[in-house]
């Protein structure tokens, strides 16, 4: 087991805690009954922080791992085989996105449904990826500081900038495309802000990568990670507090009425910091096999929970009305349910695509089978049909 290899531990596993916490937190929100949704109830105020913090983690672990892959490898720019396939993994979560909103009730009807254009996790982690290989290819001929400097820029442009633009519409756009943009039309997740948690993992991927071989990179990662987390979470408010007093922009008091983006990126950092310390202790096979196991993971939990493609979902069933005491042990039962059925997909996925793939040569080496097995009758009967029609129009004449 190589120290780099070692080093990527904590990573998986802080995927694998994401991953873990958006099933039980996509099942009791969608589930429990709002007479239970206490604000006043600590034990509610305390899920309900914890589950803010998901998506920001696992925006930002999935830019990390993207780009210490993309950037590890010696060949550089339209050479990097990673590039090719960060592409491929880009446009495959955008398709995949798609299809998880597909009613093939409606589909058989003809329509797809309002829901089948909004967009969620899977469309922003695959344009965000898209995203991070469109500044690597931009940036790869400038000098190294470069590339990190554009991803935390965007980061810091994109949540500077949130408070203006999440009240556009984009109206003048396509619904297809204006719901990457707004929440106007129902969309959960959009790329804006959310491409900056992404770019934000990728430049501590860049950073990562550059001291890998420091015997002193934990020891700083953790001192920085704490000391940025603190000031983010308890300090930021206050910072644009005195910004707007020194300055009078509006901008930051807008900011200030809603810093969850900078308070939620200092969560981040607590959480890296918490998984680094912690890093002898994530080598759990099952924990790493969860955490490369998430595209699995979320796809099964969105057929059981919200019904993909036939809407028989537990969505649908149980739409916010069980009590904690059946919320709580059915998440549990929810999450082992849909990590378990996505790690006996990975065990058996090359022989499952395989059995599909089989299957579908099969039915077009049958297909091309009845083509040419028909041609001869169709042609036969092409030729009657014309004898008997030219016999008719002789008959109408006479």
């Amino acid at each position: 087991m190589t120290a780099k290899n070692n080093r990527l531990f904590f990573i998986d596993a802080m995927r694998a805690w994401a991953i873990l916490m958006m099933l039980q937190g996509h099942f009791i929100d969608g589930l429990l009954d709002p007479i239970f949704r206490d604000t006043t109830n600590p034990v509610y105020n305390i899920w309900l922080y914890f589950r803010g913090i998901t998506a920001p983690v696992f925006f930002t672990v999935s830019g990390f791992i993207f780009t210490f892959l993309l950037i590890r490898v010696p060949q550089k720019g339209m050479d990097n085989p990673r590039v090719a396939k960060g592409v491929r993994r880009g446009l495959q979560l955008l398709l995949i996105g798609y299809l998880l909103r597909l009613n093939l009730f409606g589909l058989f009807k003809g329509q797809l449904y309002n829901s089948f254009y909004l967009v969620d996790v899977l469309h922003c982690i695959g344009l965000s990826i898209l995203g991070v290989i469109g500044v690597y290819l931009l940036t790869i001929n400038k000098k190294k500081y470069v590339f990190s400097s554009v991803l935390i820029g965007i980061t810091l442009l994109l949540f500077l900038f949130e408070p203006i633009y999440k009240q556009w519409t984009f109206s003048f756009l396509p619904d297809l495309v204006a719901n990457y943009f707004t929440k106007a039309n129902g969309s959960v997740f959009t790329i804006i802000p959310w491409f900056g948690y992404t770019a934000l993992g990728a430049f501590i991927s860049v950073l990562f990568t550059r001291y890998r071989e420091s015997k002193y990179l934990f020891p700083a990662a953790i001192s920085i990670a704490i000391t940025v987390g603190y000031l983010l979470i308890y300090q930021s408010s206050r910072m644009f507090d005195g910004l707007y007093n020194a300055t009078g922009l509006e901008l930051f008091k807008m900011i200030l009425a809603n810093n969850y983006l900078f308070i939620r990126l200092g969560n981040v950092f607590i959480v890296f910091a918490v998984f680094m310390v912690l890093r002898q202790f994530m080598t759990n096979k099952t924990v790493l096999n969860i955490g490369a196991s998430t595209l699995s993971i979320y796809v099964i939990h969105f057929i059981i929970l919200y019904g993909s493609f036939t809407g028989l979902g537990l969505y649908r069933f149980f739409n916010h009305s069980l009590a904690p005491q059946v919320a709580i042990p059915g998440a549990l039962a929810f999450m082992t349910v849909c990590t378990f059925l996505a790690l006996k997909y990975n065990q058996y996925e090359a022989k499952i695509k395989s059995q599909i793939s089989l299957g579908f040569a099969t039915a077009v080496s049958q297909l091309m089978d009845f083509k040419e097995a028909s041609v001869p009758v169709i042609r036969e009967l092409s030729i009657r049909g014309r004898l008997v029609l030219r016999r008719f129009l002789r008959t109408v004449r006479g």
